[in-house]
Formats: structure tokens, sequence, C-alpha cells
């Protein structure tokens, strides 16, 4: 009985065909926690260039979403990137963050982003409890 074909490349990797789905990165705050702003910035858009959706467990502080969204503009072009398309479930009210954070004065961070590339994913709806968004294939 013969044994699995490897792939073209001769590894035995899974091979990375887009046309099966969609990809989704999901990425945890412990992930994103070590890194600096612009590391954490071309994390995420190295991923959605690529055409994957990235699911951000704890969201970007705003500057870092400022930023984001600044590199991603000089980053578009016509036939190669569209940009993104980002949604946030709203941060935790004022009351729910903890005694530390009111203190020091430190917005939490406690939230979690959906990126992807902008002619892939649509947001159907939004509201404190939920993001319904439509993704298709390019």
């Amino acid at each position: 009985m013969p044994g699995p074909t490897p792939n073209v490349d001769g590894d035995d990797a899974p091979s990375d065909d887009s046309d099966d789905g969609v990809r989704i990165d999901m990425i945890s705050g412990a992930r994103m926690e070590g890194l600096t702003g612009m590391e954490k910035i071309r994390l995420i858009l190295d991923g959605v260039r690529d055409g994957n959706i990235v699911i951000l467990e704890q969201g970007l502080s705003p500057d870092e979403e400022s930023k984001l969204i600044e590199v991603t503009m000089t980053e578009i072009s016509p036939d190669d990137f569209t940009g993104i398309e980002i949604e946030t479930y709203p941060k935790a009210e004022a009351g729910d963050q903890s005694f530390l954070d009111k203190l020091m004065g430190r917005n939490s961070t406690q939230k979690l982003t959906v990126i992807g590339p902008a002619n892939q994913i649509e947001t159907l709806h939004k509201d404190e409890n939920l993001i319904s968004t439509l993704v298709s294939r390019k």
C-alpha cells in the first residue's frame, strides 16, 4: 500500500492551498505581550497581506491601532493590497477595570480584535456582544 505523497517542495508539511478556505490566525495575548508596537503591526499586516483573517485575543492600544492604520495606508496598492478591515469589541466599562489600572491611569486592552483584508471581510453587524462578519474568498 503506497504511503502519502510528499508536497512538490519535497517536505512533509501540509500544503497551504488557499482555495480550500479562509485561514484564521488567532494570536494569544501572551504572544503579543513580548512584542514592540511595530513588531505587532508587522505580524498583523504580514498575515493580512497573505489573505488571512487575524484575531487578537487582546486588542491593540489606541496608539498601536493608529499606527497600524497609518502603516496600512502607506502599503496600499490597487493590484496587490487593498487595505484592512478592523473591528474591535468595545473596551470594558471603567467600573470593570482593576483598581491598579484605575490608579495608574491605564486603559484596559482586554478586548477582542478582528482584522482582515478589506476585499474579503465585510462587517454585517456589530454591538457590545457580537461582531458578525461575512468573509469571502478573493
